[in-house]
């Protein structure tokens, strides 16, 4: 039951929150003009950069989540790269009736909600998802576990107070 609690249900985790992203890079090399279409539509020069930079982060920082090797620094970049992604291409705001079923911006609105839906997943991922310090991730930033020791608390610093004046 350990194996199973420990491992492979933080695995399938993992892997489940970063499956998308290969394909992805995989996609933007098979449809390289497309993808180029993409990329010179936001307000960043170098379109072919962009590319090969989301390609590399697409391929890289999923395997590094994945196989816990320097997983919250790999996290920490794909959640910049969703993010930046979700506010440069999928403005939803610049359609005015992106709400409506045939809305241009209808798309774009829920591409910038997943993205940010991933942010968030993979922000988990950079706090360990328990409750911690951010002193405490600062003071462990690349790996996830063992957190035991960062989070323990020691008992004399606690005080309650039941007393009632």
């Amino acid at each position: 039951m350990d194996f199973f609690n420990l491992i492979a249900v933080p695995l399938i985790a993992r892997v489940c929150l970063v499956l998308m992203f290969p394909f992805s890079a995989f996609d933007k090399i098979v449809h390289w003009k497309e993808a180029m279409q993409q990329a010179t539509s936001s307000i960043l020069p170098g379109g072919a950069v962009l590319i090969v930079i989301a390609i590399v982060v697409e391929f890289v920082t999923p395997v590094c989540i994945v196989i816990c090797w320097h997983d919250r620094l790999a996290a920490f970049v794909l959640a910049g790269f969703c993010a930046v992604t979700a506010l440069l291409y999928h403005p939803f705001w610049k359609y005015p009736h992106f709400w409506s079923k045939a809305g241009e911006g209808r798309s774009h609105f829920w591409d910038f909600l997943k993205n940010f839906g991933l942010v968030g997943g993979l922000l988990l991922i950079v706090i360990g998802g328990i409750p911690v310090s951010a002193l405490s991730v600062l003071e462990h930033p690349l790996s996830t576990v063992p957190y035991a020791d960062a989070v323990t608390i020691p008992a004399a610093s606690i005080s309650i107070n039941n007393s009632r004046p």
